[in-house]
C-alpha cells in the first residue's frame, strides 16, 4: 500500500499542499522557487498542526487506526534496548494477539505486555486483527506475576479494537480471563505503567490496562464499547459512528479531563504514522520519567493507590428524598417499609 493510499480522509488539504511540495522540489534550479519551497513548508507544517488540533471524536478514531501507526512491535525495537518474548499460557496456547516479554529499559528492566495487530493481511489473520483470546490474557496474567516475583515494573501497551468475540473464545472462557486479568493487577506488588498506543476497545483494552498510571498517546481512543458498535446499538445502523464517537466522549482530552487516565503523551505533528522514531522517543521520555519516579515509592503504597483510584471510577453523587413528618410510619412493620424505599 503506498503513502497516497494510506492517507485519511480529512488531510486531503495536507496531501495536496504535499503534492505542490514535491513538484517544486523536483525543479529547485533557482532562488525563487527555492523560497517557494521555504514559504510552503512553513505553511504545511502551520496547516497539519491546525488540522490535528480540531480532530472531531471520529476523526481521532480514524487516525488511531491508520495502517502505518506504530505497533507494540515497532516499539520493542525502538524503545527498549532489549527484548526476550515469552509464549504461552500454559494451558492451551500461545496468542499472538498478545506479545510478552523482558526487556531493558536503560537502567531499568521491566516486563511488556502488549496488543499486536499486525501489518500485512497474512499476520492480521495470525494476530487476530489485536482481538485476544482468553489464552492471550492468561499468558498476560501469568507473565505479569513472573514480573512481580522477582519486583520487576510492567509496563503495557494497549491496541486492540476489544477481545476476540467468536464462539470458540466464549467456550474458553473470555470474559473471566479478563476479570482474573484484572483482579491480578490490582493486587500486583510491582510499579505498572499502561499506554494506550492505539484503539482502546472495551474489556479487551482494560483486560492488561490497570495500573498505577494510564497514559494515552494524543491520538488514540478509549472506551467501553467502538463508535461502530455503540451506533449499532442506538441508532441500529453503523451510518451513525461519528455522532456515537463524539457521544461516548473517549478521546485523550475527554479522558483526562474525567480522571480516567493520568496523562497524555504528545505524538509528531500529523500523528504517530508520520514520524515512529520521534514517536517512540517521546514514549521512552515519559516511561524513563515514570518509572524513576514509581519505583522509589513504597509498594504498599502503590498497590492501595492504584486500587482506590479504580474504585473512585464513575462516582456520582444523588440526593435522598427525605420522609416527611407525616408520613413517618408509626409501627415497626412499616418503618421497615419506609427504610427499604430510600435505599
Amino acid at each position: 500500500m503506498s503513502a497516497q493510499d494510506q492517507r485519511l480522509s480529512f488531510e486531503r488539504p495536507i496531501v495536496e499542499m504535499e503534492a505542490r511540495l514535491d513538484a517544486l522540489r523536483k525543479n529547485a534550479n533557482s532562488p525563487e522557487i527555492r523560497e517557494e519551497i521555504q514559504t510552503l513548508r512553513l505553511g504545511l507544517a502551520e496547516l497539519t498542526r491546525k488540522v490535528y488540533a480540531n480532530l472531531t471524536a471520529w476523526q481521532t478514531v480514524e487516525t488511531s487506526r491508520h495502517p502505518a501507526r506504530p505497533q507494540t512491535v515497532d516499539y520493542l525495537d525502538l524503545v527498549f534496548d532489549e527484548f526476550v518474548e515469552l509464549h504461552g499460557d500454559k494451558l492451551f496456547g500461545d496468542d499472538r494477539a498478545i506479545r510478552t516479554g523482558w526487556a531493558k529499559l536503560d537502567e531499568f528492566k521491566v516486563m511488556v505486555v502488549g496488543h499486536q495487530k499486525g501489518r500485512d493481511l497474512k499476520e492480521r489473520q495470525l494476530c487476530h486483527f489485536g482481538c485476544a483470546h482468553p489464552e492471550g490474557y492468561r499468558k498476560a496474567s501469568a507473565k505479569m506475576r513472573l514480573a512481580a516475583k522477582f519486583g520487576l515494573p510492567i509496563i503495557c501497551l494497549v491496541d486492540t479494537p476489544g477481545a476476540y468475540p467468536g464462539i470458540a473464545s466464549e467456550e474458553r472462557g473470555v470474559a473471566q480471563a479478563i476479570a482474573e486479568s484484572m483482579f491480578e493487577m490490582s493486587t500486583l506488588r510491582t510499579p505498572i505503567i499502561c499506554i494506550v498506543i492505539g484503539e482502546g476497545g472495551s474489556g479487551g483494552a482494560i483486560g492488561i490496562c490497570v495500573g498505577d498510571r494510564i497514559a494515552m498517546l494524543e491520538h488514540s481512543y478509549y472506551s467501553v464499547i467502538s463508535p461502530e458498535g455503540c451506533a449499532g446499538i442506538l441508532w441500529k445502523s453503523g451510518d451513525f459512528k461519528d455522532k456515537a464517537a463524539e457521544a461516548l466522549k473517549f478521546t485523550a482530552k475527554d479522558l483526562l479531563g474525567f480522571g480516567v487516565i493520568d496523562d497524555i503523551i504528545e505524538e509528531p505533528l500529523g500523528g504517530a504514522h508520520r514520524d515512529h522514531h520521534l514517536m517512540a522517543l517521546n514514549m521512552k521520555k515519559y516511561l524513563r520519567a515514570q518509572l524513576r519516579e514509581l519505583t522509589k515509592r513504597p509498594i504498599a503504597e502503590l498497590v492501595e493507590a492504584r486500587y482506590q483510584r479504580f474504585r473512585n471510577y464513575g462516582v456520582f453523587t444523588s440526593d435522598l428524598l427525605e420522609t416527611s413528618v407525616s408520613e413517618t410510619p408509626t409501627d415497626d412493620s412499616d418503618a421497615d417499609v419506609g427504610r427499604s424505599s430510600q435505599i
